[in-house]
């Protein structure tokens, strides 16, 4: 295992953000570079890491594992790049990988693909093709181009070090990328199928995710005899049903509840109040705005997890009815939704079966 792993971070970020360069930003609760560096040391693929960067003294400011090295990095990429070849060269390294820095999000199983693949090429390197139609203008002239033979190249690029070693001495010209080089003197090069999630960040617009937010629901209602009982927006045959001003679906009322709180709207009695407009309100009807409001503020549900806490009726009984029914009054797939019965081993009133309970936890994205 004679690799080399090179994450080039050397460069200004001009595009991302005025004041911060991209490579310290934070994703997905890390920085970006350190994405790459954790994933190239997890493959154990690698004798060495070494980060080319601009910025020293804010790596001295963390731990890294003994493998990872940095050195200062030059003005424009293939300068860095070089200088990581120019590094590198005491070591006597059989294979090399080059590696941007604003690629967090490739995966290790591409990484092991590129070197399997080097063992019978000089250069390897992951492509994807364009999924847009592609226009090439000359001068005042614009050409169609075939997008199935357009390739938007990925990193990391892997190379035989000597091969990679000799052009890059020989280089002048400025280089996006180090496979440039193996093409502009027709050397024979590996493209295999990228990764799509591989997307290279430019723009802070590229990495701002959509906020998510939760909510809890709570709800419980007496049973009485001579009303009909409703869970979740179904009929169930039972003794007794829920009392309450409407009619007593605790299901509902929680997961209205649990919306509103999502989405600091206070609670359900705001809306629909012990007032004579509301008595014996099914609770579809009070659930339904709730939802449409939601959707019309750009809020999108992730998923639904309910708790119904009863000792009869049994949950099992009628769970894929009352999810249905939940389904379509929300407008969730069914594998959004889960429904779990819960009992107090016959305690208090709903051990007596004298009353029913329901929390539910829902969770939602906020979306441009």
């Amino acid at each position: 295992m004679n690799n080399y792993f090179v994450i080039l971070a050397a460069g200004k970020s001009k595009r991302f953000h005025k004041k911060l360069d991209k490579q310290f930003y934070i994703y997905k609760n890390r920085e970006i570079i350190d994405h790459s560096i954790d994933k190239s040391l997890n493959s154990k693929l690698f004798k060495k890491i070494l980060v080319v960067t601009n910025n020293l003294k804010h790596f001295k400011k963390k731990k890294y594992s003994k493998k990872v090295s940095f050195i200062k990095g030059g003005k424009e990429r293939s300068d860095s790049s070089l200088k990581a070849l120019k590094y590198l060269k005491k070591y006597k390294p059989m294979n090399i990988l080059i590696h941007d820095a604003a690629r967090p999000d490739f995966s290790i199983k591409l990484v092991k693909n590129l070197i399997k693949h080097l063992k019978n090429y000089r250069a390897v390197v992951p492509y994807i093709n364009s999924r847009d139609s592609v226009k090439y203008k000359i001068k005042n002239e614009l050409f169609n181009l075939d997008r199935d033979h357009v390739f938007f190249t990925q990193t990391p690029q892997a190379f035989r070090f000597n091969d990679l070693y000799e052009l890059s001495l020989q280089q002048k010209n400025k280089i996006t990328d180090e496979v440039t080089i193996f093409i502009n003197r027709n050397y024979k090069i590996k493209f295999i199928q990228g990764e799509e999630k591989n997307n290279k960040i430019t723009y802070l617009n590229d990495i701002i995710t959509s906020k998510t937010y939760f909510g809890i629901g709570f709800d419980i209602h007496r049973l009485i005899k001579n009303k009909k009982l409703y869970l979740g927006g179904v009929k169930i045959p039972f003794h007794s049903g829920l009392k309450g001003h409407s009619d007593g679906d605790v299901i509902l009322h929680a997961i209205t509840d649990a919306i509103l709180g999502a989405t600091k709207k206070k609670d359900i009695g705001t809306y629909f109040p012990n007032t004579k407009k509301y008595k014996n309100i099914r609770s579809p009807k009070m659930l339904k705005p709730i939802i449409e409001n939601l959707y019309k503020s750009n809020f999108s549900i992730n998923n639904l997890d309910i708790n119904l806490i009863c000792e009869q009726p049994k949950v099992s009984k009628y769970r894929d009815k009352i999810i249905n029914s939940i389904s379509k009054l929300t407008n969730l797939n069914e594998n959004q939704i889960n429904l779990k019965g819960k009992t107090v081993e016959k305690l208090g009133l709903i051990g007596k079966e004298k009353a029913i309970a329901c929390e539910v936890i829902v969770s939602i994205t906020k979306y441009d």
